[in-house]
């Protein structure tokens, strides 16, 4: 029996990660607990998700597991142990915000939480491939200290700049503003790493840019792309954080994302690092995200511009991608940021 462990499997991620495996003939143990509930409130709910999960897979379990209970979590890893082919760690508390209000509780989730994942990984299968759901939040604020200029609708590099291509995995993390949830997170990033350099297990961190599919719970202080299309389908204001709503974000559709997975499990490394997002092939500001979305669905967006943007905010970040193609050149794009639009339209419009 081959069975893949997925945390925060009904999260947008987790539950592609979930579908995925499953098909490709896994049984499925899914870690998640709804805590997107506390860190979003009724809206982020991915409740709906798990009984899509329940039906759609019938090789499939969810188990409402805190990460943080190394107890409970044995229990699982002690019960199934040499049938545990893979590891996706996609569980955490991913908001700015709440991670600034909450920092014990951040921490505890995000980092330690990690831990006690690789060390029932080293204790029970530690021939299996532990995938980790980072974030390019571990490099904090640094990316800001290119040398961006104002366009019309965007902030950007110039095409001479060495780092036009976008950002690479060697880009700094130091001296840098992080936010509560960037060195949550980069602790995380850096012990997985370590697991695999140190301990010798087949680790990856993937960098994410902004991840996002049919299956993003969208909020305000999470998943800019799903909360702006519902925000347009039910006409609610829609607020721009600092920058003027030029800042430049690199989209990634979820599915692209989970077929890096399945790359790295057929060929995996020890303590890799690749920075994963839509890269050149797929970004937008939020100006030109709005736009879009007017385009596609005729409906103008209320909108409101704050001036202070939040803590440790990127005002351009686009993923070098050439890395993992180089180690993976069998995996290629197939949505850009127009096309995951449309998508997220067709989909919220449907549920709606």
């Amino acid at each position: 029996m081959s069975l893949a462990i997925i945390t925060g499997s009904t999260g947008l991620v987790g539950s592609e990660t979930v579908n995925f495996f499953h098909d490709k003939g896994f049984d499925v143990i899914g870690i998640d607990n709804n805590f997107r509930k506390v860190f979003f409130g009724k809206n982020g709910s991915t409740n709906w998700i798990k009984t899509k999960l329940i039906k759609r897979n019938k090789n499939f379990k969810n188990f409402s597991i805190d990460i943080r209970s190394f107890d409970k979590l044995n229990k699982i890893f002690k019960k199934y142990k040499k049938n545990i082919s893979v590891i996706v760690h996609c569980a955490a508390q991913p908001s700015h915000d709440y991670g600034k209000n909450f920092p014990f509780l951040d921490f505890s989730i995000n980092a330690t939480g990690t831990l006690n994942l690789l060390e029932l990984t080293k204790k029970y299968c530690p021939d299996s491939p532990f995938i980790f759901m980072s974030t390019n939040k571990v490099y904090g604020d640094n990316p800001n200290k290119l040398k961006i200029f104002e366009k019309k609708t965007r902030w950007e590099l110039s095409q001479k700049d060495k780092i036009f291509k976008g950002i690479s995995e060697n880009f700094s993390i130091d001296n840098a503003t992080h936010s509560f949830f960037g060195v949550s997170k980069a602790y995380a990033d850096l012990i997985v790493q370590e697991y695999g350099k140190n301990v010798g297990l087949k680790t990856v961190c993937f960098r994410g840019g902004c991840i996002t599919g049919p299956n993003h719970s969208g909020a305000s202080l999470h998943g800019f792309l799903s909360y702006l299309v519902k925000s347009s389908l039910i006409q609610k204001k829609y607020n721009l954080i600092g920058y003027k709503g030029k800042q430049v974000r690199d989209n990634l559709h979820s599915s692209d994302l989970v077929n890096c997975f399945w790359e790295f499990y057929k060929k995996p490394r020890y303590g890799e690092v690749y920075n994963m997002g839509g890269g050149r092939y797929s970004n937008c500001s939020i100006l030109e995200a709005l736009s879009i979305v007017e385009d596609l669905t005729n409906i103008k967006i209320k909108r409101k511009i704050l001036k202070t943007p939040r803590v440790g905010d990127h005002i351009w970040y686009i993923s070098n991608l050439n890395k993992f193609k180089k180690h993976y050149p069998k995996w290629k794009q197939k949505y850009n940021t127009k096309k995951i639009i449309k998508e997220l339209i067709d989909y919220s419009s449907y549920e709606l």
